[in-house]
């Protein structure tokens, strides 16, 4: 008997902003994305989730939200999510089952027509809608494009993730381990210590502080306690942001550096002290330089 053939490739995950591309990775890779690479990772867009099985290896790229760009670090973000499309073997194009077809859709079903990759329509957050409202909706989006495959999804409960893996696999070429069985993701350990940060930083002011904020961990130092000690700088554009932050009494910096904390004991698996600053660099999203300080860089694309 023929032993199978081991299948690997690399799919992107692309979409309009907040349509769960992140929550679809971690519900994969069964974690918030956890490292177990020590090699340096400059980019600082494409979170590469790790899936590992006895027959294939499937590298998630998680790209920014395909947008129309309003500054220098949008261009940034859209550059890196439409090269993204062409080093892929396939492209999952995700939408949000609630919002239902959209000028932003349309616009990157246009850019998905420059591409010969395969594209699955995933259509995500199905347990937030009728099923009988489904269908018309997934006609309104094959009579715009040809997909290979649709299949619907609810990556917060889990629903359809293992018939889209396997059907993801299907189209896999045979290929190597590119990874060990046990690594999830290419990131650095400071990588993901920034994005947990920034993360509840969105999170526990919602509205009042946009995406112009960047998270610089300065140091991160084990010492003989086995107890990890690290202190990080939060960057916004404004000083009216920065007094949201840090909020009364300082208050909202402590929950944001508790909550953080949680999170990255987890996913350093010891002790950890955070300590946080915030720093004002106006319009740092417009400025090159400033954009190279946060390892976002051009000219690995």
């Amino acid at each position: 008997m023929n032993k199978t053939k081991f299948k690997s490739g690399f799919v992107s995950i692309i979409g309009r902003p907040n349509v769960g591309k992140s929550t679809f990775i971690n519900r994969v890779i069964g974690q918030k994305i956890a490292i177990m690479s020590d090699k340096p990772q400059t980019t600082r867009n494409k979170i590469q989730g790790v899936y590992t099985t006895e027959n294939s290896q499937i590298i998630f790229i998680d790209t920014p939200g395909i947008h129309k760009p309003k500054h220098k670090l949008g261009d940034f973000m859209m550059k890196v999510a439409q090269n993204t499309l062409k080093e892929v073997d396939l492209i999952l194009f995700m939408i949000n089952a609630e919002e239902g077809l959209g000028r932003g859709d349309e616009y990157i079903m246009e850019r998905l027509k420059e591409t010969d990759t395969p594209v699955f329509l995933v259509v995500n957050k199905i347990d937030r809608v009728h099923p009988d409202d489904l269908l018309p909706l997934i006609d309104q989006y094959r009579e715009k494009f040809e997909f290979q495959e649709i299949v619907p999804i609810s990556a917060l409960q889990g629903n359809n993730i293992e018939t889209l893996l396997g059907q993801i696999e299907a189209y896999l070429p045979e290929g190597p381990q590119y990874y060990p069985s046990d690594q999830v993701t290419d990131h650095p350990e400071r990588f993901i210590i920034s994005e947990l940060v920034r993360e509840k930083v969105l999170h526990l002011t919602r509205e009042e502080i946009p995406h112009s904020v960047a998270v610089v961990v300065d140091s991160i130092e084990k010492r003989e306690n086995h107890a990890v000690y690290i202190a990080a700088t939060i960057v916004v554009e404004r000083n009216s942001q920065k007094g949201i932050i840090i909020g009364k009494q300082g208050r909202m910096l402590k929950e944001i550096g508790k909550r953080a904390r949680v999170d990255i004991e987890n996913l350093l698996g010891s002790k950890v002290f955070l300590e946080l600053w915030v720093k004002v660099q106006k319009d740092w999203r417009n400025r090159l330089s400033q954009l190279r300080d946060f390892g976002f860089r051009e000219d690995e694309y």
